[in-house]
């Protein structure tokens, strides 16, 4: 089998210089991910074309077009059986062959196009091909307009080819042939599909996680990135940066006033993400912002929050709504990531401030220590994507209890604003209240003779926190988990 692959659009549209050093590009990434299959693939190309030649009998033609349609940069793959040129006559027999059955019923059009010094042009080639697909196919007829085959041909000097089947690629740019930068990721819908656009625009991306979920959520964090680079970005080496903020999260409200807590979260990222963009040579900074969609991603807080920041930040997905955003997480393959993902819903201010002033939000800043932010930036863990499987441990699993033992202490988790407005009321056990940001500092003060069951509302925060202890060496640790 052969492959005949057109760059997008916007490639063939650049200058030459700008043009041959993109399609540069596209040759060596089709090779290098054709690769991974078969060394014995051979690519080739020119200015406005790349061709792939396929071994037969090895079974790979289904495995290459499935490669080559997630290649960012591809306008179309067409799948071709070249010849050498003999005749019109020759040229119509072999189309007649390579649509045998495919024609009957359907309405068709033959696409012909003539290079070189030839004693006909492309009108004679389309009436003679049609010619003969007319006369051997069944209730077939011809529509130039909006047909349901194409019957794509061309004669290049000595040599031609027929086009069996016509794929649409991703489009975009080749990865690799604009700059690079670093994408802020959580796992769910938003960040995935903005990483896939990214990588699309031919953005070579580094991934950057800051957790405050503990294990369970870095690890699904880990699955997800490893897909997207997997699946559409593997032509290009790719950092995994994982930064602890917990302690960050924890410094915010303890010194912040509670209405700016997600605007100041925000900024302390960006402030990370900077620092961490330039360490790795990345020009500025993707997120899954859409504006008005939660009360940090207003324009007044954007605006605010971007000021942390001296790296521009991206937002393909700003003007997009949530089911739009959902339809690309299933197109592309990470919706069942995103939809088993791990909420972390504990940054949630009570009455947070929507249009949030610059001098107010930095003044409070102020009253942070620096140091914390600057030890969790030292702290991070750096992995390749390559590798993300590989280094990815399986969380522990907790245990969940409905009815705790009467000496069994329970470990209220929630923020205390959450507590007050709904306590949890038990009769024969201790309670403690210590909120999620606190755990990691507080609960190695607690007696080891005892065990601790953590509780939350919807029991999300509580399980990833108790997976998160348990892994660190408290095997004391599960969660209370009532039935209603």
């Amino acid at each position: 089998m052969k492959l005949l692959i057109r760059p997008a659009p916007e490639v063939a549209t650049k200058s030459k210089p700008v043009r041959r050093r993109q399609m540069r590009h596209l040759r060596q990434n089709v090779r290098k991910l054709l690769a991974r299959l078969d060394h014995d693939i051979l690519v080739s190309g020119c200015w406005d074309r790349v061709d792939v030649d396929v071994p037969e009998g090895r079974g790979l033609n289904g495995p290459v077009v499935d490669q080559v349609l997630r290649i960012p940069g591809i306008s179309t793959i067409q799948e071709i059986a070249a010849y050498p040129f003999l005749s019109l006559e020759d040229v119509a027999e072999k189309a007649v062959a390579a649509f045998d059955g495919r024609l009957d019923g359907k309405t068709f059009a033959v696409r012909a196009k003539r290079h070189g010094k030839h004693d006909f042009d492309s009108v004679d080639l389309q009436r003679a091909v049609g010619s003969a697909l007319m006369m051997e196919a069944t209730d077939a007829s011809v529509a130039l307009r909006s047909p349901e085959v194409e019957v794509h041909i061309e004669v290049r000097d000595d040599k031609f080819h027929i086009t069996h089947r016509k794929h649409r690629g991703l489009g975009g740019y080749p990865l690799g042939s604009v700059e690079n930068v670093m994408t802020l990721v959580s796992g769910g819908y938003d960040s995935s599909v903005a990483a896939y656009l990214m990588l699309r625009r031919g953005l070579r991306s580094h991934f950057l996680f800051f957790n405050l979920g503990g294990v369970a959520h870095e690890v699904g964090v880990r699955q997800v990135v490893h897909y997207l680079w997997d699946r559409y970005g593997a032509s290009h080496g790719a950092k995994f940066i994982s930064v602890p903020f917990d302690g960050v999260l924890e410094e915010i409200m303890g010194s912040v006033g509670h209405r700016h807590w997600g605007v100041v979260l925000k900024r302390q990222m960006l402030k990370a993400a900077s620092e961490l963009a330039q360490k790795n040579n990345a020009s500025g900074l993707v997120t899954g912002d859409a504006v008005a969609q939660v009360s940090s991603q207003t324009l007044t807080n954007l605006n605010v929050v971007d000021r942390a920041s001296d790296e521009v930040v991206l937002r393909p997905l700003i003007a997009m709504d949530k089911e739009a955003i959902i339809n690309i997480a299933r197109e592309i393959g990470t919706e069942p990531f995103a939809r088993t993902m791990p909420e972390y819903c504990g940054v949630i201010s009570q009455k947070p401030a929507t249009r949030a002033k610059l001098a107010r939000v930095e003044a409070e800043e102020a009253v942070m220590d620096p140091q914390v932010l600057a030890s969790a930036i030292a702290a991070r863990k750096e992995t390749k994507v390559s590798e993300l499987l590989d280094s990815t441990a399986t969380p522990e699993e907790v245990e969940l209890v409905a009815t705790p033992a009467v000496t069994d202490v329970i470990i209220d988790v929630r923020h205390p604003s959450e507590g007050e407005q709904s306590p949890l009321e038990l009769t024969g056990n201790e309670i403690l209240n210590i909120p999620f940001y606190e755990l990691n500092r507080k609960v190695p003060e607690l007696p080891a003779n005892r065990q601790y069951l953590l509780y939350c509302d919807r029991g999300t925060m509580s399980r990833m926190h108790a997976v998160h202890l348990k892994a660190e060496g408290h095997g004391n640790i599960k969660v209370y988990a009532p039935t209603s």
